[in-house]
C-alpha cells in the first residue's frame, strides 16, 4: 500500500469573517505571519526534498478553515502554485479546508479548474443555537447546502466537528454525528474543544462561565462518535488536535493551551477504550468466570488493544481479575479481532489442584 503524505499550508484567519469563540488559528498552527505564494513554495519544496518514497501519494493541503473566503487573487496564486506540482507529477492532489457559508457554484467551478480533489467543511455542530453561541456566523442549513453542492460537483467531502462547545451536551454531539452521516462525507475529523490563549473562550473560562470537558468524558463521547462514523464506513482522519510545540500540555512553557481535554495520544486513548469495551463485552456474554482471554489482532492494532501505558491490561486485571494475552496476526483485517477465552477459573482451580498434588507427591518421595 502506498504511503500518504500531506504537505500542510496554513492560511490562518485570512479572509475569515468571524472570530469563533474557541479559535486562534495563529496560536494553533504556530504560524504568526500570513501566507504568501513565495512562502508556500518554500514549504512545498522543503517537504518534497525530504520525501524519499518514489511511490508516495502526496497531497498539498490548505488548512486554516476559510480558504475560499480569502482574497480571490491570493486564492488563485496559491492554487496555481499547487496545480503546477500536480501537472509535473510531483504531487497527486490538492485539499482545502473552508467554511460552509463560503461555498457556491462559482467557487466550486474555480476549484475544479485547479484540480482540487477534497474539500473539508468546518461544521462543528448541527445545533444552530450552539453555532450562534460559538460565534460561527453560519447555520447548519449552510452546511447542508454546501455539502450537497460539493458532492454534486464531484469533490471528496470532509467534515470537521467539535466536542465540548459552550452549552453543547453529549446528546447534541451525537445528533451532530447523525446529521453529518446523512450528508455522506467521505471523511471526518473530531476535535475536543481546548481552551486556547487569546480567545473569547479563554475569557469565559477565567470568568467561570465555561467549563471544559474532563478528559475521561471527552474520551467517552468521542468513542461513541468514532463508532458511529466507522459503522457507516466514514474515514475518521483525526481525533483530537495534533500535538505541536503550541498544542501541548498547559503546564509546558510554550503551550498555547490553557485548559481542556488535551492528551498527546488522545486518539489512542479513544481507540483503546473501544477495544476494552469489545473485550469486556465478550467476557460478559459468557456464563463462566473468565481467568484469561486471548486477543488476536493485526499488528497495527496491537498497541491500542494493550492500551496507553498498558492501561487495558491493568484495568482487566484490577476490575475483572482477567489476564490479557495478545497475539498478532497479519491475516486479520485492521480493526477486526478474534477474541477467545483461553482459561476460566474452573480451569485455573483444576491447574492449582494438580500443582498441589504434584508437590505432595514430590514431598512423599523425599
Amino acid at each position: 500500500m502506498k504511503h500518504q503524505y500531506i504537505i500542510p499550508i496554513f492560511v490562518p484567519h485570512l479572509g475569515c469573517p468571524n472570530d469563533c469563540i474557541f479559535c486562534n488559528q495563529k496560536s494553533i498552527s504556530g504560524q504568526k505571519k500570513n501566507m504568501t505564494k513565495e512562502e508556500a513554495k518554500k514549504i512545498i519544496d522543503n517537504y518534497l526534498e525530504h520525501i524519499k518514497d518514489d511511490e508516495a501519494q502526496i497531497e498539498i493541503a490548505f488548512f486554516g478553515g476559510s480558504f475560499t473566503a480569502i482574497e480571490e487573487t491570493l486564492q488563485n496564486e496559491l492554487l496555481e502554485l499547487a496545480y503546477e506540482y500536480v501537472k509535473k507529477g510531483k504531487v497527486e492532489s490538492i485539499r482545502i479546508s473552508t467554511r460552509p457559508d463560503c461555498i457556491n457554484k462559482n467557487i466550486l467551478k474555480r476549484l475544479k479548474k485547479y484540480k482540487v480533489k477534497t474539500i473539508e467543511l468546518g461544521v462543528q455542530s448541527s445545533n444552530n443555537y450552539i453555532l450562534k453561541r460559538a460565534n460561527r456566523g453560519h447555520t447548519f442549513e449552510d452546511v447542508k447546502k454546501a455539502s450537497k453542492l460539493i458532492r454534486f460537483y464531484g469533490f471528496r467531502l470532509g467534515h470537521q466537528m467539535m466536542v465540548g462547545l459552550p452549552e453543547s451536551t453529549r446528546i447534541d454531539e451525537i445528533n451532530t454525528a447523525k446529521a453529518l452521516i446523512k450528508l455522506k462525507p467521505k471523511m471526518v475529523r473530531i476535535y475536543p474543544v481546548l481552551v486556547v490563549k487569546n480567545t473569547k473562550l479563554e475569557q469565559e473560562y477565567k470568568e467561570g462561565t465555561y467549563e471544559p470537558l474532563p478528559l475521561p468524558q471527552a474520551i467517552e463521547t468521542c468513542k461513541e462518535l468514532v463508532r458511529m462514523f466507522a459503522d457507516k464506513k466514514i474515514d475518521i482522519i483525526r481525533v483530537g488536535l495534533q500535538s505541536t510545540d503550541e498544542i501541548a500540555d498547559p503546564s509546558q512553557e510554550k503551550s498555547e493551551v490553557v485548559a481542556g481535554p488535551y492528551h498527546p495520544a488522545f486518539r489512542q486513548l479513544v481507540e483503546s477504550a473501544m477495544w476494552y469495551d469489545a473485550i469486556v463485552g465478550k467476557i460478559k456474554r459468557l456464563n463462566v468466570k473468565v481467568k484469561e482471554v486471548e486477543v488476536k489482532v493485526n499488528p497495527i492494532d496491537a498497541n491500542n488493544v494493550i492500551g496507553h501505558k498498558k492501561e487495558n491490561v491493568k484495568k482487566l486485571k484490577e476490575y475483572y481479575d482477567v489476564d490479557l494475552v495478545l497475539k498478532q496476526d497479519e491475516t486479520i483485517k485492521q480493526g477486526k479481532s478474534k477474541i477467545e477465552v483461553t482459561k476460566t477459573f474452573k480451569d485455573f482451580a483444576y491447574e492449582e489442584k494438580e500443582e498441589e498434588e504434584r508437590k505432595e507427591v514430590s514431598k512423599s518421595k523425599k
